[in-house]
């Protein structure tokens, strides 16, 4: 199954190129669920009814949600609640938190991905800075978990059901790490929909100065969670050759930043219709052109090691970061880990077994690619006769 992911900065567009997108593929005969987390019901006045046949329209309830979550969870640690005396909440008392519409939005993701007869999944993320950090989220609280709840560090684990019988109740370490345990096997499902080489995502904007500069961090964002941008949509593009000299200055405008995004990827150029489009006619119309439909998505680059030591004396990690500014980066060795600081983006990374044994030496950022070097410890490093 295909999942495309769309973002882009707020007030773009995004939601409308969404449903553009899916209702594109429906009508080219594909099984299409379209997933949306947000608020109201925007989509059902988009595509109006009936929904054609082949597209399928989900919408994220993250107040029902974080409901249905925490009441579930107060009833597997209902024994431990009694201990401490504690009075669990009623469903009718709960208001979701913030954050709590980013976690909705990626079980819904997990479910969607899972979901049978479906060739494609249309999900319209938040707008682009609060997506990448929704995106990064499985991966970085798994982290956590096995930071703060390390499985192997279970102390008297054969102990537990015992004390558990005498004492009555479930030990709240016992409690805690079967938690912990189903937090990380459901977080592991969603980073793996996430991380699969059949996602990719898709960016829209509005070709001018502000897009640009959204998008730049946002493509550095995305590299950093190694999260491949399949295509940019230049949305509301108006038609060049005018006569009336404010249309036809912000016809070149949009002409000169939509031919610099080419530069760096594919760029699909969507017509502006005048008034915002409402039913499946204008929806039609919008993908017309064609490039809305995704094809198979791109390979992802990897983080490669290039081995120099027999030119240079050290190994190189090559991390694609296209549009990064030297001012944007910062890195910082702890252990076996590097911490990565791309523009308001952070990400911690484990480092591959080779420069575990090695020492950071120095780093620069080329055509796009921040090329790290690692010199080998004589302490740790393999001695050759």
């Amino acid at each position: 199954m295909h999942t495309l992911l769309i973002t882009g900065p707020g007030g773009a567009g995004r939601t409308t190129v969404a449903a553009a997108t899916a209702l594109a593929a429906a009508r080219e005969g594909q099984r299409v669920l379209l997933l949306s987390g947000d608020p109201g019901d925007p989509l059902a006045e988009l595509l109006g009814d009936p929904i054609p046949p082949g597209l399928s329209v989900a919408r994220v309830d993250s107040g029902q949600e974080f409901r249905d979550e925490l009441v579930a969870l107060q009833e597997r640690g209902s024994a431990l609640l009694a201990m401490v005396g504690a009075r669990p909440l009623g469903a009718e008392e709960l208001t979701e938190l913030p954050g709590s519409e980013q976690f909705a939005l990626l079980r819904a993701l997990r479910r969607a991905a899972a979901a049978p007869a479906t060739d494609l999944v249309v999900v319209d993320l938040p707008p682009l800075h609060q997506a990448v950090a929704t995106l990064a989220l499985p991966a970085q609280l798994r982290r956590y978990l096995a930071r703060l709840l390390p499985a192997e560090k279970q102390a008297a684990r054969a102990l537990r059901p015992v004390l558990a019988q005498l004492a009555g109740v479930p030990m709240p370490a016992q409690w805690l790490y079967e938690a912990a345990a189903r937090w990380d096997e459901e977080l592991a499902a969603v980073q793996a929909v996430v991380e699969a080489d059949t996602t990719e995502v898709r960016l829209v904007a509005e070709p001018g100065p502000a897009a640009a500069d959204t998008l730049r961090l946002g493509r550095l964002g995305l590299a950093l969670q190694q999260l491949p941008v399949s295509a940019v949509v230049a949305n509301r593009m108006v038609p060049h050759g005018s006569a009336d000299p404010w249309l036809a200055g912000l016809a070149a405008q949009q002409e000169k930043y939509a031919a610099e995004w080419a530069d760096e990827g594919p760029v699909v150029a969507l017509a502006h219709l005048g008034p915002d489009p409402q039913g499946q006619d204008d929806l039609d119309r919008l993908a017309a052109p064609g490039g809305l439909v995704p094809d198979a998505p791109a390979p992802r680059r990897a983080w490669t090691v290039e081995d120099r030591l027999a030119e240079d004396g050290v190994l190189v990690w090559v991390v694609p970061l296209p549009g990064a500014h030297k001012r944007d980066l910062d890195l910082v060795r702890r252990g076996d880990e590097l911490l990565l600081t791309a523009g308001p983006y952070r990400r911690i990374v484990p480092l591959p077994s080779a420069l575990r044994r090695c020492t950071v030496s120095g780093a620069a950022l080329t055509e796009g690619e921040l090329r790290i070097r690692f010199t080998p410890d004589p302490g740790l490093w393999p001695r050759t006769r």
